[in-house]
């Protein structure tokens, strides 16, 4: 219904030129989806960007100037995606899991645990990637597309792989300098 919406709404602009038809309907698709998760979410900073379709959790905290494309996420626990941060299309992230140690049924039963996911500030999670329970991606960190990840990753990290490895880190001079700079594509 959002995107037909989007595509209705879109078709009233009349501008000059496809690449400019093109921008307003993305910008109006990106405002409709970012309503509909600023309605669920715990909360939402300013300038939220959503390409596609995409569902959050009562239980999530998103930063300024952050976006998804396609990004699911599910559980309980407590999600929290900080500043200038893009999960890329197909992203899922899951804050719960079956208790499986001490619940009363096999192969499990209806309890869950809850586990935070935190999601540092210009973060960038490639696509179809997922994060699982209790994982800490630090700041500035890379993950690579179609990584599962969990546990912690540090800060200007590039991990990817099943289960993700850092196997290289960003140059900690030039991200600070940029950063000092305000330089930030996101948002």
């Amino acid at each position: 219904m959002v995107k037909f919406l989007a595509k209705l709404l879109s078709g009233f602009w009349f501008l000059s030129g496809k690449k400019v038809r093109r921008d307003k309907r993305v910008e109006i698709a990106s405002w409709l989806y970012g309503r509909k998760i600023r309605r669920v979410a715990k909360s939402v900073g300013r300038h939220l960007t959503v390409l596609k379709p995409s569902t959050v959790t009562p239980a999530t905290t998103i930063g300024d100037f952050s976006g998804m494309s396609d990004t699911h996420i599910h559980g309980a626990g407590e999600v929290v995606i900080g500043s200038h941060t893009f999960l890329s299309e197909g992203t899922l992230v899951f804050s719960q899991n079956q208790n499986y140690d001490t619940d009363t049924m096999l192969p499990f039963g209806h309890d869950w645990t809850l586990k935070p996911v935190h999601i540092d500030d210009c973060v960038w999670v490639g696509v179809r990637c997922i994060i699982l329970p209790g994982t800490h991606i630090g700041e500035g960190a890379i993950i690579q597309a179609g990584s599962v990840v969990h546990g912690e990753i540090p800060p200007c990290a590039i991990a990817g792989g099943n289960p993700a490895k850092v196997f290289a880190y960003r140059n900690r001079e030039h991200y600070d300098e940029l950063r000092r700079q305000g330089r930030y594509t996101t948002g």
